[in-house]
Parts: C-alpha cells; structure tokens; sequence
C-alpha cells in the first residue's frame, strides 16, 4: 500500500478548518519596539458618527470566500458608517507571512483571520490587541448571557492566561465519514470504536475498496487516539512534547499496522481523502467537519454516505477542535478599532454563525445558534452536519505553544519516515520529540 504515502511533508498543506500548519512562526522575540498605536477602547467613549473604512484579511476560497463576501456585504448595507474590505491573501501559509511582514512595517489591516496556533507569537511581538475591553464595554460590549452562549471549548481555545485575544469563527472538528451503502450492503453497524473501525475495514476491503482511510498530515488522528489512551501530546504550560510514550507509540502503531495490512491507506497523490471517498474507493475516513462540501460534491452520483462522531478508545472519547479565529490588530486608530470589534461581533451573531455553519460546513460558535429552528431543520435534511456538535463535551484543542508550526513540520517530517519503514515507531517518534523540546526551548 506504500503507493497511497505521497509525501507528508509536501502535501501537509493547511486544510481549510483544520487549522493545523500553516508557516513556520518566527521568533517569539518581539520584532520591533512596541507597537500599540491605539490603546483599548475604555468607559470613555468613543463613538463611530463618521465613515470608517477597515480591511479584513482572511483565507477563504471558492464557496466559502463567495458565502464570506456576502456576510461582510450584508453588514456593510445595515451599518451607517463602518465599511468592511475583505482581502483574501491566499493560503493560511501566505496569510500568515504577510501578516508578520505587515507588522514589522506597521501595515496591519484592522482585522484578520488566523489559525490559534499563531496567537502566542503575536502576543510575544505586541500587535494584537486583547478583546476583554470590548467584550465587557458598558456600551458596546456583550452581556454575560452573550459571551456565556459562545461554545465553551471555543472560548476556551480563544484564551491565554485568562484573556481573550481572539474571538472564534471559522471552527471546525474531525468526524468520521462513511459509505452508508456500502456498510448496509455487507450488514455493517455504523462504527462506534476503533475495533469496529477494524472489523469493518478487514471486511469490506477487497476489488480495489480499502476499508479506512486517513488524510496526508493525519497528526490530529495521532493525536486523539493518544489521548483517549490517556497519553498526552504536547504539555502547552510546560512548553514539552510527550508523545513518544509508550502509549504514543501505541497510538501510531494502531494506524501504522492498518496500513501495512493494506486495510487502510492515505489519501496519497489524490490530495484529500474526499476524493477517494466519493468515487467508492474508501469505505471509510477521518477528516475535517469543514470538508463536507468536499465530500457531497465528490460523492453525488456515485455513493450513499453520512458522518458520525469519531471512535472511541475502550470507551474514551476524545475529539480535536480547530479552525480559526479573528484577531484585531493594535496599529489602528481607536475609531478603527471599534468598527472592528462590531463587525467581529456580528460575525458571531447567532443568525450569522448558524447561516455561515450551514453554506460553509463549519460549526457555529454559539449555541443559540444551535437552536434555531432553521438550523434544525437544516440537521435534519442533512444530519452529517449534526455531528461536529455532539463531540463538544469530548472536544480538545492542541498546545497553542510559541513554535508550533515548527513542531508541527517535525512530527509530519517523521511521520514520512515511520509510515515509509525508513525509521521504526519508536526511532521516529523518540527523534520528533528530541526535536520538537529544541523547537520549543529557542
């Protein structure tokens, strides 16, 4: 099955949603003196009753870019003075570089979106301004029952050190897709565990199906099945990869033996699992929530399919959340700032993120959201959307650590190396470790 082992490294591109990757951050040494041109809003009011023009970059593409544009034009036609351009600058990876560059040269838009990982550098660097002032404004703020109606996981996610430096969007979480028919044609339950995940595949592949399937960069997998072991991945307070463990190297071991049975396979040089998938080819695969569009597209006219939650592990469950935030940048005037901080609030409104959730595949970020009727009804027509949502209570989020890409590009690195047999389980996971502490100690 070595065929489907295109290269991890070259084709680790960051998914949309999935929020792992992107480009390697760079020192968490600031960049510059200080730059924060405009303090916090304050009680001391500052009041928007003149034209404001902010820019927005983000990295959106396709239908989900089309679905964006329409948000940001729906706000711009029902808000008096605030203006908002939104720039797409390309792939998370080109995202981030000009940010950094944009910072360095004090160029900064208002806003952006961003992976979470990236936040502790521009911590560090002092270009993002924390939202806790504006939350909690007197006037312009949101009430206790507002911020309480943010998913907890994603508010969570979306601070450091008890202060919120970003709000969610775009979030996302890895569930499980499966060919309904093809598991009804041989008598099959929908898979509840990692055994069933094994049984089934053992059972349905043959004439050219493989029963399981895993993306290119399948750390996330990885890493939830280390942790429903018990083990853990990276420690984000103690700045120290884990993850060659007896237990990490169990976890490895339990994809690595599938796929060199030949009862699972990567996506390989057909780029995203999606594909696969949809002509028939796989029975089964783990990938982002915010694929389904993917997924309809490739399958429609060729299989019957669904999504459920991911496997358990002797009963534990645990599910990797991700996706990206919005950042609001301290180089803009205060009035600029405060345009900003409404339109991100309206990009979490609860119509707003349950519209955004049902055109994009992403998960809305407030439960109230949830609960609309529309959105409902929506679940019910189609119910693979419904199960990002059931996995919050067994949601985490990777260390959000100062080097994450760096330590990300690693373990993708060695991952190559195991699943190629150019290095045991052990040898590669015991050097990615070894590797990532020298990442996160610089």
């Amino acid at each position: 099955m070595k065929k489907f082992l295109l290269s991890f490294v070259t084709m680790a591109v960051v998914l949309t949603g999935c929020g792992g990757g992107g480009s390697e951050p760079t020192s968490s040494e600031p960049a510059s003196e200080p730059q924060n041109d405009a303090e916090p809003i304050t009680e001391e009011e500052v009041t928007l009753d003149s034209s404001v023009e902010i820019d927005f970059w983000h990295a959106m593409s396709g239908g989900h870019e089309e679905s964006l544009q329409a948000i940001v034009e729906e706000f711009n036609a029902n808000s008096e003075f605030i203006t908002v351009k939104a720039v797409n600058q390309g792939s998370y990876d080109d995202l981030q570089q000009k940010i950094m560059a944009a910072a360095k040269a004090k160029g900064l838009p208002a806003i952006s979106q961003v992976t979470t990982n990236v936040v502790p550098e521009y911590i560090a660097n002092d270009f993002i301004t924390s939202l806790d002032s504006y939350m909690n404004h007197e006037t312009y703020g949101m009430t206790e029952e507002e911020i309480t109606d943010i998913v907890d996981i994603f508010k969570e996610s979306s601070t450091w050190d008890g202060t919120m430096y970003s709000i969610p969007f775009s979030k996302s979480t890895r569930i499980l897709y499966y060919n309904s028919g093809m598991l009804e044609e041989h008598s099959l339950d929908v898979p509840k565990t990692w055994e069933d995940i094994r049984t089934i595949a053992e059972t349905v592949t043959k004439d050219g199906v493989v029963g399981m399937g895993f993306e290119n960069s399948f750390e996330m997998e990885f890493e939830s099945i280390l942790r429903q072991m018990g083990g853990e991945y990276v420690d984000e307070a103690g700045l120290e990869a884990k993850f060659a463990s007896e237990k990490g190297i169990a976890a490895l071991q339990l994809i690595k033996e599938m796929v060199d049975e030949g009862i699972a396979r990567t996506a390989g040089e057909d780029g995203y699992m999606s594909n696969p998938f949809g002509r028939g080819d796989v029975a089964m695969y783990i990938g982002s929530s915010a694929g389904i569009p993917h997924v309809r597209g490739a399958a429609e006219g060729n299989i019957e399919w669904s999504a459920t939650v991911l496997p358990t592990y002797n009963g534990v469950a645990a599910t990797p959340f991700a996706g990206n935030d919005i950042v609001m940048y301290n180089q803009s005037s205060e009035e600029e700032q405060l345009a900003a901080w409404e339109f991100m609030k309206y990009l979490i409104s609860t119509d707003v993120t349950a519209q955004w959730a049902q055109e994009s595949g992403y998960l809305p970020v407030r439960y109230s959201a949830m609960e609309l009727d529309s959105y409902r009804a929506f679940i019910e027509e189609f119910p693979e959307h419904g199960a990002g949502e059931q996995q919050f209570d067994a949601g985490y989020f990777s260390a959000r650590v100062a080097g994450g890409n760096a330590v990300r590009n690693i373990i993708l690195e060695e991952l190559e190396n195991i699943m190629l047999d150019r290095k045991t389980v052990e040898e590669g996971l015991q050097f990615a470790e070894d590797q990532a502490n020298d990442a996160l100690k610089k």
